[in-house]
Order: C-alpha cells, then structure tokens, then sequence
C-alpha cells in the first residue's frame, strides 16, 4: 500500500452506485447513472464493435467512466490527497467481474493512477446495451500497431517516424474531440476515430480539476482497439520528458502522474489478460529521447513532416482567443515544452501562433499578442508554473537532493521495461541532462531580459 493511498485507508469511503435508473440505489450512496451520467456513445460503439459486439468490453468502457465520475465529482482534502471509494458498477458478466485476479488487476492499476483507495463490486445489467450496428469500415490486413493519436506534436511526429519504417502498418485511435491527423471522409471510413463513451456531470458537480482518471480512459480504448483489431503491440507516443516529468516534478502532498508510465500502462496490460487471457503490449519507442530529439528525428525524414497544425496548450479556448482566433497561450508548461522542442529541431514558428509571441521581453504582459487582454491571475499561474516546472525537471540532473527520487523512478521502469537496474538509471540521467542543456539552450536564445529568468534557477 503506497503512502497516499494510507492515508485514505481510515476515512469513510465515498459510495458510488454505477447503474441503471431501475436499480436501487444504496443508503447514502451517489448515483452515477447509466446512459445519464455515464453515456455509451452510438457513434463511437460502432466505430470500435464494427466486426464484432463484446458485452465485456463495453463492461470495461463503463467502469472506466465510473472510476472519471468518481474522480470528478469528489474534490480531494484540503490537506492531504487520497481519497477513499466504494463503486458499485452494473455490468453485462458480474461472473468475470467478480474474480479475484479482475478485481485486484483494477484496484491496482486506478490506485497507482489516482493516488486513491478503490473498491470495487460488480452486479448484472437489468438491460443490456444497446448493441452497436455492424459497420464496413477499413482495417488493413498489414495493421502490426495501434496508436493514439491527437492534435499533439508527439503522436504526429511518432507516426510519422513508424510510417517511415512499418509503412501501412499503424491503426490510429482518436483520443480527442477533434483530428487533424484525418480528413473527416476518412475519419468517417475508418475505426476508433470516437472516443466511445462519455461521462456527463453539472458544472457545478465538477468539484475536482486534477482528474488523474484521464489515463484510464485512453489506455482502455486504445487497448480496446488493439484487442478488437488482432494487435498486439500499442504504441505510446509521448517522449522522455513527458513519461518521467509528471512523476518526478511532483510538489507538496501531490501524487506522482503515472498515466503514461510503463508502470500504470503495465497494470492496464494486466487487465485485458485477467479479462480476456491475452493483453496488449504498450511500446515506449522515445522514452529515453526528448520531446526535441523527436521533432528532429521527424523532420529528418525524407517525407515531409508538418507540424504546423498541431496542439500543444493546456489552456481552454475562451483564455487564449484574439480576435476570434483559438491560438496557444505560449507559456503554460506545455506550449513552453512545445518551443523548446522546436528550437531545439531547428523549426521556426510562424508569429502569432501563442498569445505570448515574444519571450525575449522582460514582462509577461509585453509577450502578449495585440488584441489580447485578458491576462489575468490564472494566465500568470500558468505562466510561473509552466517556467518552473522545465525548470525543475532540469535542476534534477545535477540534485543530490534527487537521487533517490531519480532511484526509485529508474527501479519502476526498469521493472516495468524488463531492463537492468543499472541501464535505466543512466538512461534517466543522460534524458534528464540533456533535457537541461535544451532548457539551457533555449534561455539563451530568448535572452537574459527575458521575464522567464526571474523564475528559473537553471541558467545559461
């Protein structure tokens, strides 16, 4: 049992009833209702069952929409970070659900993700789901890999690395609202380009931001998709410092973010073999490289690699429009990781693409494009926090204060990766310090006026 998930174990379990409107609903428990609450979308059903129904998928979509209802409508304790839950799901075959090795594969992998302490019971549907209409949509025989894809740098610039090795080989899984990867013509003649469910609560139930839960949802239906697609191998498009970052840069009583870890994505692993006898197997192709090693490995390529029309920002729409445009804010952790990353590939962005064109100035509001005034405290949070979250993951190659954090870190993925001890440790230290000289690098082409130096500590 893990320290967060201890301190959860002595309070009184948040009780959530995932079932159907006729079902009774226990004393004292929160309803999550099915086809409310959690929706199966009809779409998205029949872009992942177009050849074959399984009630036992389905099932595990649901418990992944439990296990997000649960993690947003309960807010996390104002000192501390573990939560405890009793969910009770309605599922097609509680006979499966009810095994000993299901239930400790699920419990295993939603504590490693959340930080939580889940448990869970299972009871049979009083109706079942309506079943999806068999669709003739383009698989190709030579698929070898499935992959998630977004409006993001990585999943596009991966793909274009597999393509140029494994050509016609990539199944492609839409994890967003929408795709610039495909046309919709084409979105429309191809599988998994929904996401198939959808969890639906109030905006004034929405009590909780963190939302660890995410990870689940896109590891079960990209692993869905494998399953129902005959492949074995998923690849996970994120690179170094996005699979160690989020489990290293952890401040105050907040739990390390394992949704793209080898470690979490191996218990996923474990739950389709207790479900189904045979999993998936999830490939980390750039892990020991950097999100820049990556764009200029792409770029690289004889094919021609646009990243133009990619996504990076954390930030909603309504916090960085101008003049109607949805843009990227240019300062938030991601869209900084993002330039980094170019500069470091050698590419140069048009202007105009982030609210905050010009780092080179020494104050946050001169960056902003004209137009744009709506620089508030929230875009300033992001700002600082974008700044000293790269900043701390590149201090962390020289920390003594971090060798054991770094320790710990390498043993997962050593374990998960079925490598050397050893082997990941160096690999660990040679990301994080090259890392550090991108981090560098890129401080000195913004310069030291820039307003990002009052922040860092790692300089040039």
């Amino acid at each position: 049992m893990r320290a967060l998930e201890y301190a959860a174990s002595n309070k009184a379990p948040h009780l959530i009833d995932a079932v159907q409107h006729e079902d009774k609903i226990r004393n004292g428990a929160r309803s999550a209702f099915i086809d409310k609450n959690i929706v199966l979308s009809t779409v998205g059903l029949e872009k992942y069952f177009f050849a074959k129904w399984e009630p036992l998928l389905v099932d595990l979509m649901v418990v992944a929409a439990a296990i997000e209802y649960c993690d947003i409508v309960h807010r996390r304790p104002p000192l501390g970070w573990a939560r405890s839950f009793d969910v009770r799901i309605a599922v097609h075959l509680p006979e499966i659900w009810q095994k000993d090795n299901v239930q400790e594969s699920i419990v295993s992998a939603a504590n490693l993700l959340t930080g939580d302490k889940w448990k869970f019971s299972f009871e049979k549907r009083s109706r079942p789901a309506e079943r999806a209409q068999e669709q003739l949509l383009e698989l190709g025989s030579s698929a070898k890999l499935v992959m998630p894809y977004s409006d993001g740098l990585d999943s596009r610039a991966v793909a274009a690395l597999i393509a140029s090795q494994e050509r016609d080989s990539l199944v492609r899984v839409r994890l967003g609202a929408r795709g610039s990867d495909q046309s919709v013509p084409s979105r429309r003649r191809h599988p998994f380009t929904v996401v198939p469910y959808a969890v639906r609560v109030s905006k004034r139930d929405r009590r909780e931001s963190s939302v660890r839960s995410r990870g689940f949802k896109f590891s079960v239906v990209t692993g869905a998709a494998a399953h129902l697609s005959g492949v074995r191998r998923v690849v996970v498009t994120e690179s170094g410092q996005g699979i160690f970052g989020p489990v290293l840069t952890v401040s105050g009583h907040m739990h390390p973010d394992y949704r793209v870890h080898p470690a979490f994505l191996r218990k996923i692993e474990n739950i389709f073999y207790s479900l189904f006898g045979e999993s998936p197997r999830y490939e980390f192709p750039r892990i020991w490289s950097t999100k820049g090693e990556t764009i200029a490995a792409a770029v690289a390529l004889p094919s021609k690699f646009d990243p133009s029309n990619t996504r990076s920002c954390w930030q909603q729409s309504r916090q960085v429009s101008v003049d109607g445009r949805r843009i990227q804010c240019g300062v938030c952790a991601a869209c900084l990781l993002r330039r980094i990353s170019m500069h470091r590939a050698g590419l140069n962005e048009p202007s105009k693409t982030y609210v905050c064109d010009d780092l080179s100035l020494p104050s946050l509001d001169d960056c902003t494009s004209l137009g744009f005034s709506r620089v508030g405290r929230a875009f300033r949070e992001y700002a600082i926090a974008g700044v000293l979250y790269l900043d701390q993951l590149a201090s962390m190659a020289e920390s003594k204060l971090h060798l054991e954090v770094k320790r710990r870190i390498a043993r997962e993925v050593a374990t998960a990766e079925e490598i050397n001890t050893s082997t990941a440790e160096r690999n660990l230290q040679e990301l994080l310090e090259r890392h550090r000289d991108e981090w560098i690098d890129f401080m000195k082409h913004v310069g030291s006026k820039s307003f990002i130096y009052n922040f860092a500590s790692v300089r040039p």
